[in-house]
């Protein structure tokens, strides 16, 4: 199937097309489509933001639209960044603030209040509205400093607490690796994205079938 990644974000495109790739669809970007927007994400929720983002660009691209909306809640900051992870310290991706924000926040935090969970929603939307939205999370902590350089956002400070084994299978994270330490295999099998997304493979059949027998109707935007 041929699948319009809804995102800006260059990491999470990167994320979304090697998931999307691996389960057997082709990915094109809002670039390759030739889609410029921007749409405000002005949800309550994660689902609510992810909803929002599929709707936009599934419009503009005429195509079946996978989009994610993401962010990491810290326990002892409220749940905080939340669904303002990517603009947590004012401008939006600026991911080096952002961190650095959250180191400061966090400076007073001791090793056993740190623990944090990123949180993925997932939405899929066809042409003609219908939609099927899920969620992975990824349960972890919060580094005193950043590690790593591969993945973007909070990545260098999130440590899962299980990472990804060949084959599939996970195991605890005992060397306290950051998700900008893990490989990509390592990291798609326990992170969020990863998670939420094998629950949009296994839920896509019956929803595909469902849609083939659904009343054509006029897009729901």
């Amino acid at each position: 199937m041929l699948i319009c990644a809804a995102s800006n974000n260059a990491g999470k495109l990167k994320e979304l097309r090697r998931i999307l790739e691996r389960m057997g669809h082709q990915v094109k970007s809002l670039r390759e489509l030739g889609v410029d927007l921007d749409p405000e994400e002005t949800g309550a929720t994660f689902a609510e933001n992810a909803r929002i983002k599929a709707e936009a660009f599934c419009k503009a691209s005429g195509l079946p639209t996978v989009a994610d909306d993401s962010g990491l809640c810290v326990d002892a900051l409220g749940g905080a960044p939340g669904v303002y992870s990517a603009r947590y310290a004012g401008r939006h991706g600026d991911d080096d603030a952002n961190n650095t924000k959250l180191l400061r926040e966090m400076e007073e935090i001791p090793t056993e209040q740190r623990t944090a969970r990123f949180v993925s929603a997932v939405c899929f939307m066809l042409p003609g509205g219908r939609t099927l939205t899920v969620e992975g999370e990824c349960p972890g902590s919060i580094a005193f400093a950043r590690a790593g350089t591969n993945g973007f956002g909070y990545d260098p400070l999130f440590v899962p607490d299980y990472v990804g084994l060949p084959g599939g299978a996970v195991a605890p994270n005992t060397t306290r690796r950051s998700y900008a330490e893990l490989t990509d295999a390592e990291k798609d099998a326990v992170s969020h994205r990863g998670r939420a997304m094998e629950k949009l493979a296994a839920g896509l059949p019956a929803f595909l079938e469902g849609s083939k027998g659904a009343a054509t109707a006029p897009p729901a935007f």
